[in-house]
């Protein structure tokens, strides 16, 4: 993707703080002095059956992009793909109010949207959020001797195709979809007393893919300690049956190259496993990481944890043991 966007005719902008010459979570484009802009898109398809927790989780997972830029979410726009023929608007109906309940529990507001005809419902977010142009959280400014952190455990990819086979606890899945439908806005908003040289939300891409960003984007080598990772539970079991999801094979070819991952072939699949609005990754530096971890615990983020450190760049990005 990367290489197609470069080949796109791009205009000069001094305004346009962050654009899609990197791996940031969403554009940056500065209003004046003390404000910019933070504008992105997200939309996903159905995690879970009930249409409501659909709309609070897909809502969850555009916010968080805003979040992720140290931003605050102001409006939202709908993006809907919905089989009108097939799902009615009862249907509908709670997919828009799961999602509006979560913009205004962020504290912005649905201005509109659009929807088009889909033989699959897709829901998702358009979002524009606010940050002071000296404040932004970028992806490429980690510094070694940093300490990384996350907010929200991992493994919800392979929950969530286990549970299509209904091998999943209901404990188990139904504390996954809490933390999916959990905003990042509490973790980032306690993170605002601390110096976070790097963050990004971790999606799609897994830990592995978006840890990988920030250490290339950064010229650093992160280390990963994988036993002080938070899984949800019977993630890991998950794949000891042999479940996987669509993307691991995928995610895993991204980062290949420059990752050193566990001889366990169980945590290989964790760190690749996607996420569907997953905590923060950030990088503070070690000296505040211990405070910050007890604020946020404090706050109500209680999976956050440390996790890493960031060292001079060496063979591979990635160094998880």
């Amino acid at each position: 993707m990367k290489n197609l966007l470069s080949s796109l005719p791009q205009q000069a902008d001094p305004n346009l703080l962050v654009g899609f010459d990197t791996s940031d979570d969403a554009g940056v484009y500065q209003l004046n002095d003390t404000q910019a802009l933070v504008t992105t898109a997200d939309f996903i398809t159905p995690p879970a059956d009930d249409p409501r927790l659909f709309g609070q989780i897909a809502a969850a997972n555009a916010l968080s992009d805003v979040y992720a830029m140290g931003g605050r979410p102001l409006t939202c726009l709908n993006l809907l793909a919905f089989p009108a023929n097939k799902l009615g608007q009862e249907v509908l109906h709670d997919i828009i109010a799961g999602a509006a309940g979560k913009i205004l529990e962020a504290g912005a507001v649905l201005v509109g949207g659009h929807s088009i005809e889909d033989e699959e419902p897709k829901f998702g977010l358009a979002v524009t959020g606010m940050v002071h142009p000296q404040k932004i959280w970028r992806n490429n400014g980690a510094r070694v001797g940093d300490t990384l952190l996350i907010t929200k455990s991992l493994g919800s990819g392979v929950l969530l195709n286990a549970n299509l086979k209904g091998w999943v606890s209901q404990e188990a899945i139904e504390e996954c979809f809490l933390q999916l439908a959990t905003l990042n806005q509490v973790a980032a908003e306690t993170l605002q007393a601390f110096t976070v040289h790097a963050a990004t939300d971790i999606t799609g891409f897994g830990l592995a893919g978006h840890a990988l960003e920030i250490a290339q984007g950064s010229e650093v080598t992160i280390e990963i300690e994988t036993k002080k990772l938070p899984w949800l539970p019977e993630a890991a079991a998950m794949y000891e049956r042999g479940v996987t999801t669509g993307t691991n094979q995928a995610n895993r070819k991204l980062v290949v190259d420059d990752v050193e991952f566990p001889a366990q072939q169980v945590i290989q699949e964790l760190l690749v496993d996607p996420q569907t609005s997953g905590g923060l990754l950030v990088s503070v530096p070690a000296e505040e990481a211990e405070t910050a971890l007890s604020k946020l615990h404090k706050a109500g983020v209680p999976n956050a944890c440390l996790v890493g450190q960031v060292i001079p760049r060496g063979d591979k990005g990635i160094r998880f043991f």
